[in-house]
C-alpha cells in the first residue's frame, strides 16, 4: 500500500531537488530526499527526511522504498556539467545511465508506476530552428546531453512494456534562488552564467568570462531561455499531481519562450546590484549554439504552468539575495 503524501526525490539536496523539495511540501506531500551528497548538501535538506544513498544501489534503494511507500518517484539525481562529460563520459553514463536503470528496476519492483525525470535541453544538440518544440529530433552534441536522451528512452520502453508512466521535463537554463532565501544555487565549481555574474560583481571572481562575441545575434554574444527554479519547482509538483491521478506519459519543455544574451544578464546584474561586473571576450565554446529558447506551449496546457518568478529582475535579486546570505564571505 503506498503513501500518497510521499514521494521520493533522488537528488533532493542539490539545486533543482531542494527546491522541489520545498514546493512539495507547501503542496502537502512528504518529500523522502534520497541522495548521496556527493554534489548536494544536508543542510538543503529542509522539509522531509533524509535517505542516504546512490542510484546505483539497488539494495539501498529496495530499503527505502520498502520504508516509506512513496506514491511517485522525482528523478532528479544526475551530473550535469557539460565539459565534464565530455572529458569523462564513463562517469556519466554509469551514474546516469547505469543509476537511472537501477532506480526503474528499484520502482517496478516495489509496484512504483509514476516518475518524473528531470531531463534537458541538452537532448536537442543545436536545433535547426527556434523556438525549440518537443518534437524536434535528438541531436546532442555531448554525454550528458546523450545520457537524458538514453534515460527517456528508457522511460518510453518502461511505459510500453510494464506501464510505468512518467513525465519527462527538459529544462531550459535553471536559474535564480528561492524567494525566501531558504535555499538556493550552491555548485563547485561554478559553471552557470548568473552566479558567475553574480561572483565577478561581488568580486570572488577577477572577472567574466564571455564565451563568444560573433555569434550572429543581435550583440553578438550567446542568447539562452531563463526559467526560475522556484517556476521549475512548481512544474515537478504539477507533473507529479498528474501522474498520481492516473495522467499519462508526456515530454515537456521547460522555459518561458523568451531569450536573453549574455550582455543582457550582465547589464542586467550591474543594474540590480549596483556593481560593475568585469567582463573579457573570450572564444566560443566548441558546441555552443548561437540561440537556444523553448516553445513552452505544452507545458502551459498539460500543467497549467505559468511561470510567474521567471522574469529577469527576479531571477537576478534573487540569486544575488541567496548569494549574500548571512555566513557567506
Amino acid at each position: 500500500m503506498f503513501d500518497r503524501k510521499r514521494i521520493l526525490v533522488t537528488g533532493g539536496a542539490g539545486y533543482v531537488g531542494g527546491h522541489s523539495c520545498k514546493a512539495l511540501a507547501g503542496a502537502g506531500f512528504i518529500p523522502v530526499t534520497y541522495d548521496n551528497l556527493s554534489r548536494g548538501h544536508r543542510y538543503a535538506v529542509k522539509w522531509g527526511p533524509l535517505e542516504i544513498g546512490d542510484i546505483r544501489d539497488r539494495e539501498r534503494l529496495d530499503a527505502v522504498l520498502r520504508t516509506h511507500r512513496p506514491a511517485a518517484i522525482l528523478h532528479c539525481a544526475a551530473f550535469a556539467y557539460v565539459g565534464e562529460s565530455v572529458a569523462d563520459p564513463a562517469l556519466y553514463y554509469d551514474n546516469n545511465v547505469t543509476g537511472s536503470l537501477t532506480l526503474l528496476e528499484a520502482a517496478r519492483a516495489a509496484k512504483i508506476d509514476g516518475v518524473v525525470f528531470s531531463s534537458s535541453c541538452a537532448v536537442y544538440g543545436l536545433p535547426p530552428s527556434m523556438p525549440v518544440t518537443e518534437d524536434m529530433p535528438f541531436a546532442p552534441i555531448s554525454p550528458y546531453g546523450r545520457s537524458k536522451v538514453i534515460v527517456e528512452g528508457m522511460l518510453r520502453d518502461y511505459d510500453t512494456a510494464y506501464g510505468m508512466r512518467s513525465i519527462v521535463l527538459r529544462y531550459f537554463n535553471a536559474s535564480g534562488a528561492d524567494p525566501d532565501g531558504e535555499t538556493g544555487e550552491d555548485h563547485d565549481p561554478e559553471p552557470h552564467l548568473i552566479p558567475r555574474a553574480l561572483m565577478a560583481a561581488a568580486g570572488q571572481l577577477q572577472q567574466l568570462d564571455i564565451l563568444g562575441t560573433d555569434y550572429p545575434t543581435s550583440d553578438g554574444t550567446a542568447v539562452r531561455d531563463y526559467i526560475h527554479v522556484t517556476d521549475l519547482a512548481d512544474a515537478h509538483v504539477r507533473a507529479l499531481r498528474e501522474l498520481i491521478k492516473g495522467g499519462a506519459s508526456d515530454t515537456l519543455n521547460l522555459g518561458t519562450g523568451s531569450g536573453y544574451s549574455v550582455r543582457d544578464i550582465v547589464a542586467a546584474v550591474e543594474r540590480i546590484t549596483g556593481k560593475r561586473v568585469p567582463v573579457v571576450a573570450s572564444p566560443r565554446r566548441a558546441g555552443d549554439p548561437a540561440a537556444l529558447w523553448a516553445a513552452p506551449g505544452r507545458a502551459h496546457v498539460r500543467l497549467g504552468c505559468s511561470f510567474p518568478h521567471s522574469n529577469l529582475d527576479t531571477i537576478i535579486a534573487t540569486a544575488w539575495a541567496w548569494h549574500n546570505r548571512p555566513g557567506q564571505s
